[in-house]
């Protein structure tokens, strides 16, 4: 079962992934239009702006020992991209809930609403 994490408890969870000694991965599914229109910037993690068609080609560039959570626009996509990744063994890996549209009205109004 793939772990659902709301954006405003997104902080902590990367906080609780990081005590392994790996700094977690925020892996952002939407494509390059999407990240124009509105991008988060969350401390603790690396941002990797990959698009959900290009992760299995490039499965190989991906850490499965490394926290992963997973961010699209809504939470669908990035769902998939999670089992996808927990099929491939990849043992620490969450869904955003909500996605960046949840991450605009729970966290930081500042991002803009598409």
């Amino acid at each position: 079962m793939i772990e659902q994490v709301i954006p405003s408890q997104l902080p902590a969870w990367l906080h609780a992934a990081a005590d392994g000694g790996a700094l977690p991965l925020l892996l952002d599914v939407r494509e390059p239009a999407e990240w124009q229109a509105a991008s988060v910037r969350v401390g603790g993690a690396e941002l990797l702006q990959l698009p959900m068609h290009s992760i299995p080609p490039r499965l190989s560039e991906l850490d499965p020992e490394r926290p992963v959570a997973v961010l699209c626009h809504h939470g669908g996509r990035s769902m998939q991209v999670a089992m996808f990744l927990a099929q491939h063994g990849f043992e620490r890996v969450a869904n955003v809930a909500g996605g960046i549209d949840a991450w605009s009205l729970q966290v930081d109004p500042s991002v803009p609403r598409y």
